[in-house]
C-alpha cells in the first residue's frame, strides 16, 4: 500500500483541477468570448493531465477528469490544438492587450503606469467640448472637424446648426477609424449618423482581430441609441449615444497614445481645443445668471425657446443636482434651442465622465471668476449672457 499511496501523492491532478477552476471562475456565459476563454482553459487542463499521465495512471480522479475534459470539449466544439490559458498569467506578454503591457513593465521592475496617464475627452450638446486637458469649451465648429487624429485612432464629427440663423450647432455624424495595428486588428471604420447608430463597423463585423485575440469589439447597450467600443490593444474605450436628434461621444485613451501624432495632425479638438474663432464661450464662461436682469420678465433667451432662465434651471436641476459646468451647459442649451433632449445629453455626458475619467476629483468642473477663484452662483456666466442677448436682437 505504501507504494500505491506514494503514487497517488505524486499525482498532480488536484493542481490541474484547481488551475482550471481558477481560469474559469470569473467567466460569464453571457459574454461573447465565453467559449473562446473556456476552450483555452480546457486545453490547459488537458495539457496538465497529459503531463501527469504516468504518475496518475492508477488514480480514478485523474481518469474521471480526462473523460470530463473530453466531454466538455465536445460540448463547446473546442479544437484540441489552439491557445491555452497561461499557468502564470502575470508573466505573459499579450501584444494585443495595452493593460498587459503595463503589467509586464511593472513585473520587470519598471514603474506601474498610474491611472492619471489615461485621458478623457467628451463632446455633447450644442456642442460642448471637454478636452484631454480637462478644458471645457462651447464651440460653433459647423461642418466636419477632427476630434482625434493620431497614429492609432481618428475621430471626426460633423456638426449642423440647431436653430436656423443661430451659431449654435450639434453633432449629427461621427466617424471613427481604428487603424490597423500589428497582428491585433486590421483597420476598422465605424460611422453613426442621426437615427442610424449601428452595432457594427461599416464592413458588417462587430470585432477586429482574429478569433483568438478579438482585441477590438463593439457592444450594443441600447438598440439604436447607445454603443460602446472597446479597443484593448490600445487601451481605449469609446461611447457613442443618440439623444434626441443629435449624437454624443466620450472617449478614454492612454496619454502616450494620445500624444503619438505628427505636426500635420495638430488640429485635434480633443487635444488643443477649438480655434478661438470658433469659440462661443468666453474662456469657459457660460454667463446665464444675469439674463434674468437683462431680459424682460417671463421671456426666453431665444424666441424659439419655450424656456425662461427660471424654467430651464428647474428642468436641468431635475437631472443634475450639482451645479457644475454640465448643469449650466444644460441651461444654456435649453435657452438656446428649447429642446428638452439636451437635458438628457448633459446628464449622460456627466455619467460618461464618471465611467471613463480616471480621476474622481476632476469629474466636476466649476465655472471660475476671471481672477481664477471659484465664484458664487450669482456671479457665474456673466459673459455669454451677452451672446444670448445678441441672439434675441438679431433673430
Amino acid at each position: 500500500c505504501l507504494g500505491d499511496c506514494q503514487l497517488h501523492t505524486s499525482c498532480g491532478i488536484q493542481k490541474c483541477t484547481t488551475d482550471f477552476v481558477s481560469f474559469t471562475s470569473h467567466l460569464n456565459t453571457a459574454l461573447e468570448d465565453f467559449d473562446l476563454e473556456f476552450c483555452k482553459a480546457l486545453r490547459a487542463y488537458s495539457a496538465c493531465t497529459y503531463r501527469n499521465s504516468k504518475v496518475c495512471r492508477g488514480n480514478l480522479v485523474y481518469h474521471s477528469a480526462v473523460l470530463g475534459i473530453g466531454d466538455l470539449m465536445a460540448q463547446r466544439n473546442c479544437t484540441k490544438d489552439g491557445p491555452t490559458s497561461s499557468t502564470n498569467p502575470e508573466m505573459t506578454h499579450d501584444p494585443c492587450n495595452y493593460s498587459g503591457h503595463t503589467e509586464a513593465r511593472e513585473h520587470q521592475g519598471e514603474e506601474k503606469t498610474p491611472a492619471s496617464t489615461y485621458l478623457f475627452c467628451g463632446l455633447f450638446g450644442d456642442p460642448h467640448l471637454r478636452t484631454f486637458k480637462d478644458h471645457f469649451q462651447t464651440c460653433k465648429v459647423e461642418g466636419a472637424w477632427p476630434l482625434i487624429d493620431n497614429n492609432y485612432l481618428s475621430v471626426q464629427v460633423t456638426n449642423v446648426p440647431v436653430v436656423p440663423g443661430s451659431s449654435a450647432t450639434a453633432t449629427n455624424k461621427i466617424t471613427i477609424i481604428f487603424k490597423s495595428y500589428q497582428d491585433c486588428t486590421e483597420q476598422k471604420v465605424y460611422q453613426a449618423v442621426t437615427d442610424d447608430l449601428p452595432a457594427a463597423f461599416v464592413d458588417g463585423t462587430t470585432s477586429g482581430g482574429d478569433g483568438n485575440t478579438r482585441s477590438l469589439h463593439i457592444v450594443e447597450k441600447v438598440s439604436g441609441k447607445y454603443v460602446e467600443m472597446h479597443a484593448r490593444h490600445i487601451g481605449t474605450t469609446v461611447y457613442v449615444r443618440q439623444l434626441g436628434h443629435y449624437l454624443t461621444l466620450a472617449i478614454q485613451m492612454p496619454r502616450e497614445l494620445v500624444m503619438a501624432y505628427e505636426e500635420s495632425q495638430d488640429l485635434q479638438l480633443c487635444v488643443n481645443g477649438c480655434p478661438s474663432s470658433e469659440r462661443i464661450d468666453d474662456s469657459g464662461h457660460l454667463p446665464l445668471s444675469v439674463m434674468s436682469k437683462l431680459l424682460p420678465p417671463g421671456s426666453a433667451a431665444h424666441p424659439r425657446s419655450v424656456y425662461t432662465l427660471e424654467t430651464a434651471t428647474t428642468k436641468c436641476h431635475e437631472k443634475m443636482l450639482v451645479k457644475d459646468i454640465y448643469f449650466y451647459s444644460c441651461v444654456f442649451d435649453l435657452l438656446t434651442t428649447g429642446d428638452a433632449n439636451f437635458t438628457a445629453a448633459a446628464h449622460s455626458a456627466l455619467q460618461d465622465v464618471e465611467a471613463l475619467h480616471p480621476r474622481k476629483e476632476h469629474w466636476h468642473i466649476f465655472p471660475r471668476s476671471r481672477g481664477g477663484a471659484v465664484g458664487r452662483v450669482s456671479k457665474f456666466f456673466v459673459h455669454l449672457g451677452l451672446v444670448c442677448l445678441i441672439l434675441v436682437v438679431f433673430l
